[in-house]
């Protein structure tokens, strides 16, 4: 648990956010047992930006103009909080490399984007991985005093171990069936990091992105998860799992595939981007 809380007057800008993580991360030491901050970050009086969110709906598929907010849209909002925890000097993993891998999100009732919110952030700790350290992180979003939506999102820091560490087997299940074919255009990752606020080089350019491996720019974590979501549809009260499971190159071609709560997007039948789950609350 957090041990003090930190009030803030405003949102963080991430460019500058982002600027120093990457200059401090060579000087990151990365190991499970090591301190990270325990401040909670508080920003009261939220409210949303219409405009920003109706550029986010459209980028992701969801419907436009409800006064609703997406399932994925409180992600978007304590991102710069977050991001301010993990590109300080006392977070210990680097911001360069850090994969999102994973995130659960329970949305309690239904979240008008005419409301005025509290938002929190939090790192929860820091865990083993079989290729590195894990950080959890936790945001939270009350209304009137209580608490309307939750996540909780892990982030890998890739380095050279010698704990052995056990991964749980994944649950055998048959295949999701097809349910759409999605072509994805070469400036997805623009067009989400401008209504995000996720500039990460590697979602941008595929110059920027052969710098860490990849082919090609990558499509943002977040943006599958809520095009998915988008897909697939959400009750007001109710409970969502996901894992990154590999990244999605753009341009590109993804399946997307549904059945009895469970959703996954994939390469054709193979590889497997993204696999969740949504049910009740």
């Amino acid at each position: 648990m957090a041990d003090a809380a930190l009030v803030l007057t405003g949102s963080p800008s991430l460019a500058p956010l982002l600027a120093r993580g990457a200059l401090l991360s060579p000087f990151k030491r990365p190991a499970p047992d090591a301190e990270f901050p325990r401040t909670r970050l508080v920003l009261p009086g939220l409210r949303v930006d219409l405009a920003r969110l109706a550029a986010y709906e459209r980028v992701c598929g969801f419907p436009t103009g409800e006064d609703a907010l997406p399932l994925t849209y409180p992600h978007v909002l304590g991102f710069p909080l977050a991001m301010r925890l993990m590109s300080g000097r006392d977070f210990p993993l680097p911001l360069l490399g850090l994969v999102h891998t994973s995130i659960t999100v329970t949305r309690h009732r239904g979240m008008p984007a005419t409301g005025a919110y509290e938002l929190a952030v939090r790192v929860e700790g820091l865990a083993p991985h079989r290729r590195g350290t894990e950080a959890t992180v936790v945001t939270e979003v009350r209304e009137g005093g209580d608490v309307v939506w939750e996540s909780s999102s892990t982030y890998l820091a890739r380095h050279r171990t010698s704990r052995l560490v056990e991964t749980p087997g994944e649950e055998v299940r048959k295949p999701l069936p097809a349910v759409a074919e999605w072509r994805l255009a070469e400036d997805v990752g623009r067009r989400y990091a401008v209504a995000s606020g996720d500039r990460n080089p590697i979602h941008l350019h595929p110059l920027a992105a052969r710098l860490f491996g990849f082919p090609r720019a990558i499509a943002h974590g977040m943006w599958t998860l809520a095009r998915c979501l988008a897909a697939h549809g959400t009750p007001d009260s109710c409970h969502v799992r996901a894992a990154f499971k590999a990244p999605v190159l753009l341009p590109g071609t993804v399946t997307y595939a549904a059945e009895d709560g469970r959703f996954q997007l994939r390469d054709g039948d193979e590889r497997v981007h993204v696999a969740g789950d949504v049910y009740p609350a």
